[in-house]
C-alpha cells in the first residue's frame, strides 16, 4: 500500500510539473482543474516542489472574484543538466538549464583513428573543463546526458557500435558516472535529436513525433505520448537503413540500396561528382550547397534529387508510423531552400490517404546544430517530467 501511495504522488508530481512547464505561468487553482487533483493535493505539492527548486511562485493573475493568484512557473535556476553530443569529428559539451539554455561550453577535437579508452578520455576532459569552471554550483547539476552515433544498449549506457568512429562496445555510462557521480543517460544521436527539438523546440504537445537527423548518416527518432521509442533491440528509427532500391549502392551497413546511401552528406558529393564534370577535387555537401545557391543547375538538380530521394523515405515512414508532425534536421537540411519543395510537393501527391497528404506536417528543425546537445541534456529533464 505504502508503495502504491508513493507511486501515486510520484505520478501526481511529474502531472503538475509538467501542467507548470507547459503552461505556466499558472495558478494553483487552475492546475487543480486541468488535472483533476484536489486544491489541497495540488497545494501541497506545489510546496514540495517550490523547495525542491523546481518551481517558483512569479506574478499575480487575474482576479476572478477573489484574491489575485499567484502563479507558478519553473525555476530556470533551481537545476542544470550537462548534455553531451559526441560527434564525428569533436565532442561538444554544455552546460543547460530546463529551458534549453546553454550556460557554458566546451569542445575538444577528436583525433583518428582513436581507441575507446582515448573516446572516453576526451569526453571526460570535455565535462571536466565545463564543472572547472565553476560557473554552476556541481550540486545543482542532477546528471549528464550523452548522444552518440550508432546503436545504443539505453538501459546499461554501453555503445554497441558506431560505423562512424569504428568503436564497439564503449562503456559510457559506467566510465562518465565513475569519474564524477552524476546519474548519466546514454542515447543515440538521432533520438537525442527528437528529443531535443520535441522539448525545446515547441512540440512538446504533439502527440506522434517524429525527427530525422539527416547528415553523413541519417536516423531518426519517435516519440509518443512524450516517451521516446527504442524498441526491444534498441534499433528504432534506423530509417537510413530502409532499403528504397534494392540495386542501389552498397551501405555501411553491407545492405545495398538504403536511403542513406542517396541523401547523406556523402551521397551527395558522389552524385555531383558522377553527373557534373570538372568538380573540385575537395568537393564537400556544403560546397554543393553553396553552388546551387549561386544559381548553378547542375548543383540545384543535384539537391533537387536528394528531395526526391528523401520524399520517398518520408512516405515510408508516413504510412508506416502515421506520425503528427516529421522534423528534419542535421547537416544535410541546410538546403532545404532546395530540398523542401520537392519533398512536399511528392508526398502532397503521393501519400497513402488524402488525410496524410493535408494533415501530416513536415518541418524544417528550429535548433539548427544544437538540437542533438540540447537532446542530450533533454535525456535528464525528461526523468523527471
Amino acid at each position: 500500500m505504502r508503495g502504491s501511495f508513493q507511486l501515486m504522488k510520484s505520478v501526481n508530481k511529474k502531472a503538475i510539473l509538467n501542467k507548470v512547464r507547459l503552461h505556466g505561468p499558472i495558478s494553483r487553482a487552475n492546475i487543480a482543474k486541468e488535472t483533476g487533483l484536489t486544491p489541497p493535493t495540488v497545494t501541497n505539492i506545489v510546496k514540495e516542489l517550490i523547495e525542491e527548486s523546481f518551481v517558483k511562485e512569479s506574478h499575480l493573475g487575474k482576479s476572478s472574484g477573489g484574491r489575485k493568484p499567484t502563479l507558478l512557473q519553473l525555476n530556470e535556476n533551481g537545476y542544470y543538466v550537462i548534455g553531451v553530443d559526441a560527434g564525428s569529428d569533436t565532442i561538444e559539451a554544455a552546460i543547460c538549464n530546463i529551458f534549453g539554455h546553454t550556460i557554458l561550453r566546451a569542445e575538444k577535437k577528436i583525433p583518428k583513428p582513436i581507441d575507446s579508452e582515448s573516446f572516453l578520455k576526451i569526453m571526460i576532459e570535455t565535462i571536466r573543463d565545463l564543472l572547472e569552471t565553476e560557473v554552476v554550483n556541481p550540486d545543482k547539476i542532477i546528471g549528464i546526458g550523452v548522444a552518440m552515433h550508432g546503436v545504443m544498449n539505453i538501459e546499461e549506457g554501453i555503445s554497441y557500435y558506431s560505423s562512424n568512429s569504428g568503436l564497439e562496445n564503449v562503456p559510457v555510462k559506467a566510465a562518465i558516472e565513475k569519474e564524477f557521480g552524476y546519474e548519466v543517460i546514454l542515447e543515440n544521436n538521432s533520438r537525442a535529436l527528437a528529443l531535443g527539438e520535441f522539448w525545446f523546440g515547441g512540440f512538446e504537445l504533439v502527440n506522434r513525433f517524429t525527427a530525422i537527423n539527416v547528415g553523413r548518416g541519417v536516423g531518426s527518432g519517435l516519440i509518443v505520448n512524450g516517451k521516446l521509442i527504442h524498441g526491444p533491440q534498441y534499433i528504432a528509427g534506423e530509417i537510413g537503413h530502409a532499403v528504397i532500391s534494392i540495386e542501389g549502392e552498397r551501405c555501411t551497413c553491407g545492405n545495398k540500396g538504403c536511403l542513406e546511401t542517396f541523401v547523406s552528406g556523402d551521397s551527395i558529393v558522389r552524385r555531383a561528382r558522377k553527373q557534373i564534370s570538372n568538380v573540385p577535387e575537395s568537393l564537400t555537401a556544403e560546397d554543393v550547397y553553396h553552388y546551387a545557391v549561386e544559381g548553378n543547375k547542375e548543383y540545384i538538380r543535384v539537391l533537387e534529387e536528394t528531395g526526391y530521394y528523401l520524399s520517398i523515405g518520408l512516405l515510408n515512414l508516413i504510412n508506416t508510423e502515421n506520425p503528427d508532425t516529421i522534423v528534419l534536421g542535421g547537416g544535410v537540411m541546410k538546403s532545404a531552400e532546395f530540398l523542401m519543395p520537392v519533398i512536399l510537393k511528392n508526398i502532397r501527391e503521393k501519400a497513402l490517404t488524402n488525410k496524410l497528404r493535408d494533415e501530416v506536417n513536415i518541418l524544417v528543425g528550429k535548433l539548427d546544430d544544437d538540437a542533438t546537445l540540447l537532446g542530450a541534456a533533454a535525456l535528464l529533464f525528461n526523468e523527471y517530467f
